[in-house]
């Protein structure tokens, strides 16, 4: 095999890994896909570049994705110019792909920020009430080892703010990519590259529109944490808290239905009136759930019970003829089964916030 062919062989094939997810870094695509595709060693020569391999993954959200990826850069950029606005005292800049518009699905939301102090940036995000996670990564490099701070905030596109000290605010940083210093942008620049990419845009109104714009995501795990202190029966819960079987259920019905968001949320919410009215949870939850889920998971939360009285036999004839001339009777029943195993103790579950970015993965997917 000539050695051009066998060069666009290796990057469509890391293109690929890397489009999928599959892996993160180029240098590990790269090496995974020559194994592939050589069957073996290859030479260091025939390795393409990390370019020609974002370029490739391009070509790939251009094909899959088409018109949705235009409309989502638009999205993601709004939501960029709000978290920099928001961290103004922070000197932000915006790097990476929702700068140079090389996004696909499932990018997030690249800034530095700058300042000596975490605890400053995470109190200006608490002030808002957005949930965010930090992360301390020890990176060694040249024999030197070095922490880098990490906030991450889920929200409709996920942020990650790096953390560096303000000295470095003017610092040129090297892209991984091209070796060249990296693409960025302050606030005024970004907000100058938005009139001129989209000539007529009001910035102020389609930033009120996003701000108005609540993340129903937010909303579900603002009401599935105060579950983790919701006690249950043990006779008919002996697993334990009602987040852990919340987190049980869900994970059975994702492999159940691996691509029915609508069902896996049925499956997550069902409970989350427990923490708001032990006594009435159902309708509860799905009055704190109005407007943030659809019509279909509503009617699936809210008829739960009587699954479970289906299954005993103790609901009435009329009663059960209504709900089986629902499109959804089959769906209910699987919901039940699932809240009926879910009450394993010491079940490994997925974490919280892995779950809801699952769905939310979900919901991207399959619209």
């Amino acid at each position: 095999m000539n050695t051009s062919k066998l060069r666009r062989q290796i990057v469509f094939e890391a293109a690929r890994l890397m489009y999928s997810r599959q892996e993160t870094e180029y240098y590990r695509a790269k090496m995974k896909a020559a194994r592939k595709v050589c069957q073996g060693w290859v030479k260091p020569a025939d390795l393409p570049s990390n370019r020609e391999i974002r370029d490739e993954i391009q070509r790939f959200a251009c094909t899959f994705e088409g018109d949705t990826r235009t409309q989502n850069l638009l999205s993601m950029r709004l939501q960029a110019l709000r978290y920099m606005r928001l961290l103004n005292a922070y000197r932000p800049k915006i790097i990476g792909s929702t700068l140079t518009g090389h996004i696909r699905q499932g990018s997030d939301i690249d800034l530095h920020v700058f300042s000596h102090s975490c605890e400053a940036v995470t109190a200006q995000l608490d002030d808002e009430g957005i949930d965010y996670r930090v992360e301390h990564k020890t990176v060694k490099k040249h024999g030197e080892e070095r922490i880098f701070t990490h906030i991450h905030i889920q929200d409709q596109y996920a942020v990650e703010l790096t953390l560096y000290p303000t000295e470095r605010a003017s610092y040129g940083f090297k892209c991984s990519i091209t070796g060249k210093q990296i693409e960025r942008a302050t606030l005024p620049e970004f907000e100058q590259f938005l009139l001129k990419e989209y000539p007529g845009i009001d910035l102020d109104q389609r930033l009120a529109e996003v701000e108005q714009n609540i993340d129903r995501f937010q909303i579900y795990r603002m009401l599935l944490i105060p579950l983790a202190g919701v006690k249950q029966s043990r006779k008919y819960h002996p697993e334990g808290d009602a987040l852990y079987h919340s987190l049980q259920v869900y994970d059975l019905a994702y492999d159940e239905q691996p691509y029915d968001e609508e069902f896996q949320l049925a499956a997550l919410l069902h409970d989350v009136g427990k923490a708001i009215d032990a006594q009435n949870h159902v309708e509860a939850g799905l009055e704190a759930l109005d407007g943030f889920i659809s019509e279909r998971t509503a009617w699936l939360i809210q008829h739960h019970m009587d699954a479970h009285a289906i299954k005993a036999g103790t609901i009435g004839a009329r009663a059960r003829r209504r709900l089986m001339a629902n499109e959804n009777y089959e769906d209910l029943l699987l919901l039940e089964e699932c809240d009926q195993a879910g009450r394993l103790p010491g079940v490994e579950v997925p974490d919280l916030d892995d779950a809801l970015d699952s769905i939310r993965e979900v919901s991207r997917l399959c619209g």
